[in-house]
């Protein structure tokens, strides 16, 4: 069993936060929590284990009023809270597991809370799965230098450490400012190696861009000279 099982060992059921955002297992989610129902919410899980659900929900129908049974979210830990003077709170919520919204259950709370189903990725025997998520790693690094040298060289590089591929294949895409819809599918997916690929294709189509990118930011600021010919055609 995995170290994000034993988190939530027996947990079957999570008060949910449908939100218009995907959060990833291992990604720090900031939150201004203001609404009463979930003023309501973060008291009540305080008394247990801080775990609350994480659920994509952006209603196009007004008919639609919360995340269908089916949808795969993922439960949160609070590891932070600020209380203010008026009820109000920043929290930070840390991604733990994922998980697949089997049912409601109604318990009189003003917060929805819902029957889930706890899950990871199947165990994956592909034999090139390991040279897959050098290579995410290798090109993430790679546009991860360029960025920097388009800030002007400001904060620091954005480091992902060498890990396991399930946890890494997540923690690149919490890297980047991905639309919520490609984040769902990532999440949503079962097979380590499908993901990293997804995320090598991904990576793939924009590294080259961004480290011309960053080599014409550079001649910029150096009047023109530059060691390398870049062919704008």
């Amino acid at each position: 069993m995995s170290e994000a099982f034993d988190r939530v060992l027996g947990v079957d059921t999570l008060p949910l936060f449908p939100l218009p955002l995907v959060l990833l297992p291992n990604e720090l989610l900031p939150l201004h929590i203001f609404e009463p129902r979930y003023r309501q919410m973060l008291h009540d899980i305080a008394l247990g284990r801080n775990l609350f659900g994480i659920t994509f929900f952006e209603p196009k129908e007004a008919l639609i009023d919360r995340p269908t049974v089916g949808t795969v979210g993922c439960a949160a830990e609070v590891t932070e809270t600020q209380t203010l003077p008026d009820g109000r709170s920043n929290i930070v919520a840390h991604g733990v597991i994922r998980y697949r919204l089997v049912d409601y259950t109604e318990t009189g709370n003003p917060y929805l809370t819902a029957k889930v189903e706890l899950f990871e990725d199947e165990p994956d025997a592909t034999p090139q799965l390991q040279m897959i998520a050098d290579e995410v790693h290798e090109v993430f690094e790679r546009i991860a230098k360029a960025a920097f040298k388009l800030s002007d060289n400001r904060g620091q590089i954005p480091e992902i450490p060498k890990t396991e591929p399930e946890r890494l294949s997540f923690l690149v895409t919490a890297a980047f400012n991905l639309e919520s819809e490609l984040k769902l599918e990532l999440l949503s997916m079962t097979v380590t190696a499908e993901r990293l690929e997804r995320l090598r294709g991904i990576l793939l189509q924009a590294v080259d861009q961004m480290e011309d990118s960053a080599e014409i930011h550079r001649v910029s600021r150096t009047n023109g000279h530059s060691k390398k010919d870049i062919d704008l055609g």
